[in-house]
């Protein structure tokens, strides 16, 4: 944070100011019971349900600036939009929060490509985030690349130069017999409120998984190595598969996966040759006519633009000033992720989160509400990274924990490197009552997860007891993981996803081109704009801070990886994203 930034929870206090007493959140007697203010309830789901502007803020976002990927010149319109148009609802300290330099600004400004020889055909295909361009429209022969280890490498050595390389296993594409836009059951969420016993231990089928991506993830940059000293033409991947076959019909998913390593927006790591992932469809018919020895020639253009080397990233953060003498230091907060990836507009992940957020506190604005408590709206930028702008806020703000000085380690941007030490934390750790996130895609609230903070638990069944006619039922003590409240987690603060429907979201929308306005569900999105607004009320104006876990121990838990040391050295391997809904 900027040394002249200042919120409402940093403000000097006048000389001779009785200075609030720094209230030990463990210390806190929770009552058994809430007190609920059910006229607000009322006031809330009137304004929210009848007056809503979530789908105009939706498409502003969507339509009106586009996709939101981190380091681009739509993010930073996207950040400067949203700190405005929370200026203009009369929220205070509406500002850009610098959390450092994030890498490569990218934009893709158009994509085609389409099959010359031996007949001519429409291709869907784009370029991968951060690829570079083609030397404008290219003719080459495609050639199909097998290799599935390091020895496969040499066969291809001086046979590439000029081609078009088809890059990736053909892939079954199966009948979708399933429907892809699905609502939570009764049956579902009484699973999801069940809390399955965890295995601490990693266990040998995952530990699998897990060296096999990394072993893969290893081999892919020796593959683009490959590419770039045979100076081939482009490279198309095929889209991988989503949740009941939904990876079809011209479906692309178009994000981490699908690129030539894993941080292509470094500069140090730039892919260096113009790579493409195709609908697979598309890659289909050119993989078979290659495999039945059928000459194919390809035309491609691949149209991007780099914006810059170093660019910074930027949190975009206003508040709600709290109003009691006691209390007004505490802070609420509540948001989602603002960036998204680039083949659509980033609707659902998570232009719904960042339009929810900004509904929500309109709602509470227009109401005249005055908290207690301070209330802050954070939309967070690096999440389709590694959720790193909220991480970076997180280490700034609350603590963090001590970072490895390992020579590997070291040369790494603070928000890349392992935890080595234990929680140092900072004076408004203790500040913080709690942090709602929505980035689940757009499906209407269905409860919250309470990341297993057991005493919280009694607590939110009695907020949502007044909302069960809204579809609100589910109190889950399990951990969702995936997005931005882990960083609020991982240093024991209180930091909560809601439990939505899943609508189509893992199967359609998850980083696809088909993120776009006409998926999101406008009452939906109005419905879980209440909730969240409910839920921010109720922890700004209860007399206690929300229970909080114990402190997590970063040192300890760190030798739980242990195993897949030698493949990275020194560090944690992740597992590719299978979607963000799942609980564990």
């Amino acid at each position: 944070m900027a040394a002249s930034t200042m919120f409402a929870a940093d403000k000097p206090k006048p000389a001779g100011a009785a200075q609030p007493a720094q209230v030990d959140p463990y210390a806190e007697v929770q009552p058994a019971t809430e007190k609920l203010d059910l006229d607000m309830y009322q006031r809330i789901r009137d304004e929210g349900l009848n007056r809503s502007h979530v789908m105009e803020f939706a498409s502003a976002l969507m339509d009106g600036i586009g996709p939101r990927l981190t380091g681009s010149p739509n993010l930073k319109k996207a950040n400067e939009w949203s700190r405005d148009t929370l200026t203009k609802l009369g929220l205070e300290n509406a500002h850009l929060e610098d959390w450092g330099e994030f890498g490569l600004g990218w934009q893709q400004q158009n994509a085609w490509a389409r099959m010359v020889s031996p007949d001519t055909a429409v291709l869907i295909l784009q370029a991968t985030p951060w690829s570079p361009a083609t030397a404008g429209p290219v003719t080459g022969e495609v050639v199909f690349v097998d290799i599935q280890s390091e020895k496969d490498i040499e066969k291809y050595k001086g046979k590439l130069g000029g081609k078009i390389v088809l890059f990736g296993a053909m892939r079954d594409v199966p009948v979708v017999d399933k429907a892809m836009f699905a609502r939570y059951t009764d049956q579902e969420l009484a699973e999801v409120a069940q809390y399955p016993v965890p295995n601490s231990a990693v266990s040998p089928e995952r530990q699998a998984r897990m060296r096999a991506y990394a072993e893969r993830q290893q081999l892919v940059v020796k593959v683009a190595a490959l590419f770039t000293e045979e100076k081939v033409l482009a490279v198309i991947e095929p889209s991988r598969d989503g949740a009941n076959g939904g990876g079809s019909a011209g479906l692309l998913f178009d994000d981490n996966g699908a690129t030539l390593g894993r941080t292509p927006y470094l500069a140090e790591k730039r892919v260096k040759v113009p790579v493409a992932v195709a609908a697979i469809e598309s890659y289909g018919r050119l993989y078979r006519l290659t495999q039945a020895h059928v000459p194919v020639t390809v035309e491609i253009n691949l149209d991007t633009k780099f914006t810059g080397e170093h660019e910074h990233a930027y949190n975009t953060v206003a508040e709600i000033p709290g109003t009691d003498p006691k209390l007004k230091d505490q802070i609420v907060m509540l948001g989602g992720h603002i960036d998204s990836w680039a083949s659509a507009t980033g609707a659902t992940d998570d232009g719904a989160g960042t339009a929810v957020a900004m509904e929500a506190v309109r709602i509470l604005k227009t109401l005249g509400v005055k908290p207690r408590r301070t209330i802050r709206v954070a939309l967070w930028s690096g999440e389709e990274q590694g959720i790193y702008g909220s991480k970076m806020y997180v280490n700034q703000h609350f603590g963090q924990a001590k970072l490895s000085s390992a020579a590997d380690q070291v040369q790494l941007p603070g928000y890349m490197r392992r935890a080595d030490g234990p929680l140092e934390l900072k004076a408004e750790h203790k500040l913080l009552s709690g942090y709602f996130n929505v980035d689940y895609g757009a499906g209407k609230a269905r409860g919250i997860y309470t990341q297993g903070n057991q005493a919280i638990a009694l607590i939110f069944a009695q907020w949502i007891a007044p909302l069960k006619d809204l579809g609100v039922t589910t109190v889950s003590a399990r951990s969702a993981g995936g997005t931005d409240h882990l960083s609020f987690d991982a240093v024991g603060l209180p930091g909560f996803q809601f439990v939505q429907d899943g609508l189509d979201y893992d199967s359609r929308t998850h980083h696809s081109n088909a993120d776009v306005y006409e998926r999101l569900q406008a009452a939906d999105l109005k419905q879980l704009a209440v909730v969240e607004a409910i839920f921010v009320y109720n922890s700004a104006q209860r007399d206690q801070m929300l229970p909080r876990k114990p402190l997590p121990q970063p040192e300890l838990e760190q030798k739980q990886h242990a195993p897949l040391e030698g493949i990275f050295p020194g560090a944690v391997v992740p597992e590719p994203e299978a979607g963000k809904q799942e609980q564990h």
